[in-house]
This record gives structure tokens, C-alpha cells and sequence, in this order.
């Protein structure tokens, strides 16, 4: 009896602890809301389940208690028991798949008038990158980083001359504008993370990662990286700063562009680059040479 009724305190506990609980999201403030369902729905098909199976174990320790005058049973197998919790176990999984999946396609399926912006990991901080007039941005290579070049742009390519570059924790969108967001890392695995957006990412040496947004409030949000990514993962933080379009552009038109950079700098556009991301190396071979 003592332990039937601790089962069932821990069942009704559990239900009251997740009505009741403080705990709970922040409030979204993007159009993944999405997101939020396929997470309530898994919530109660696993909740149900675990209380059906809390209860039902506080039934059979009850019903089946050791009594002088009872014999047990020896019954190795249920075909009509075994169907039912095959048939109800494939509608639970495929219940719980399906939204995701769902959701997932639309993470994915990125509008075609979103705006653009890269964020750029290294331990332990976030930079941004945002394309210039030309809505373009330019490519990039690994081995085009220096001191001079963090970013890795192409100092060849036209059209990364006017990508707009922020060297600081701090990025700036757009309300209701849809963004695509690219992803690059530039030493270990990182992750891109706003919890009011509801959207993260890894952030993959060697590839580019992306997903998409449509800031639907005004504020200002934590950025976390949500993959450890060595002793200092716990201040690479950052902030993300919502604002009506006309202040965005106002924002965006302040920072200091690839060009800017390499002028103030004292570099310039050298006369002879490594690689782009779209592959050439035949400045590299005339410097072998």
C-alpha cells in the first residue's frame, strides 16, 4: 500500500510540478512559434505516457500484492496486450515526428526576399558581418585571416568590398523583416542561440550553417553559445538589438565596411591572395614560383 500510494504522489506531483512551475519560456519574440507547439505536444504524449505507466505500476503492486491464500501465474506471453502497445506506441512516436518534422522543413525553406547576415565564432567571441549596397555578400577562405582580415573576405572579390563589418559582441535586425542567418566557425564547434528566438544552430568548422528568423518584437536579447567550446564557453555571449527598419539602416550605415577596414589599416587590396571561397589558386602558384 505504502509504496502504491508513493506512486501515485509521484505521478500527481509530477503533473502539479509542471502546471505550477515557474520555469517556463521567455517569451518568443520571433515567428518560431512553431517551435513552441512541437515542444508542448511532446510534453503531454510523453507525459500521459509516463503517468499511464506510474499508474499502471501502482495498479499491479497493489492488485498483485503478496497474499498466504494466492498463487502467481505463470503467463509468458499477451498476443491481444502486445498488439495494442505496438499499435499505441507507433501512434505516440509517429505523433511526436511528424510536427518536427514539420517545422523542420519550414527552419529550412528560407523566403526569398530575407536579408542576410553572418555571424562568425571563435573562442571566445561573436563577430558580424552584413552585406553592403550590393545586397551581396563577398566570398571568403580560412586562409585569407589576419590581423588585418579577420573575417577571411576575399580582398579580390568586388563584391565583398562594401560588406559591412561589426568586430563586436553587439549585432543589430530589423523588425519584421525576415533574416537568413549563415553560421561560420573559425576554430571548434560553437552555437548560435537566442532563446526568445526559439532558432539555434551550430556553428561547423569548415562549412556554413544557416537558418532563418522574422524578429517580431523590439528589444534587446542574449546571444548564448549553446556547444562547449573550451574554458572560456561561459562569457562568449553577446546581445542581439531589435529596431524598426529605419533605425537598423541608420545603425548600418555607421559601420565601418571591408574597404574602411583594410584603408584604415594601411593595408589595401594586396596584389596577392591566397584563395577564394570559390576555389583559384593561380595567385598562389605565381607566388610559389
Amino acid at each position: 500500500m505504502v509504496v502504491a500510494l508513493i506512486l501515485v504522489l509521484v505521478a500527481v506531483g509530477s503533473v502539479a510540478f509542471h502546471l505550477l512551475s515557474p520555469w517556463w519560456w521567455t517569451p518568443i519574440a520571433s515567428n518560431w512559434s512553431y517551435i513552441d507547439h512541437t515542444i508542448i505536444i511532446t510534453f503531454w504524449i510523453t507525459g500521459v505516457v509516463f503517468v499511464a505507466i506510474i499508474l499502471f505500476m501502482a495498479y499491479c503492486v497493489f492488485r498483485y500484492r503478496y497474499r498466504k491464500d494466492r498463487r502467481a501465474e505463470y503467463e509468458p506471453e499477451n498476443k491481444k496486450m502486445e498488439w495494442w502497445l505496438t499499435g499505441l506506441t507507433s501512434v505516440g512516436v509517429a505523433a511526436m515526428l511528424a510536427p518536427g518534422l514539420f517545422v523542420w522543413n519550414q527552419f529550412v525553406s528560407v523566403p526569398e526576399d530575407a536579408a542576410k547576415i553572418e555571424v562568425v565564432g571563435e573562442q571566445w567571441q561573436w563577430s558580424f558581418r552584413y552585406p553592403g549596397k550590393d545586397g551581396v555578400l563577398g566570398t571568403t577562405d580560412p586562409r585569407n585571416i589576419t590581423p588585418e582580415n579577420p573575417f577571411g573576405l576575399n580582398p579580390n572579390d568586388p563584391k565583398g568590398q562594401d560588406d559591412v563589418l561589426v568586430q563586436g559582441p553587439e549585432a543589430r535586425l530589423p523588425l519584421d523583416k525576415p533574416v537568413k542567418v549563415l553560421l561560420r566557425a573559425k576554430d571548434v564547434l560553437h552555437d548560435f542561440y537566442v532563446p526568445q528566438f526559439r532558432a539555434k544552430m551550430d556553428l561547423v568548422p569548415g562549412m556554413i550553417t544557416y537558418f532563418w528568423i522574422t524578429p517580431t518584437r523590439t528589444g534587446t536579447f542574449d546571444v548564448l553559445c549553446a556547444e562547449l567550446c573550451g574554458l572560456g564557453h561561459h562569457v562568449m555571449r553577446g546581445k542581439v538589438v531589435v529596431e524598426p527598419e529605419s533605425e537598423f539602416q541608420a545603425w548600418l550605415q555607421e559601420q565601418p565596411t571591408f574597404a574602411q577596414s583594410l584603408a584604415r589599416a594601411g593595408t589595401g587590396t594586396p596584389d596577392i591572395n591566397l584563395a577564394s571561397s570559390e576555389g583559384g589558386s593561380e595567385p598562389l602558384e605565381r607566388l610559389l614560383k
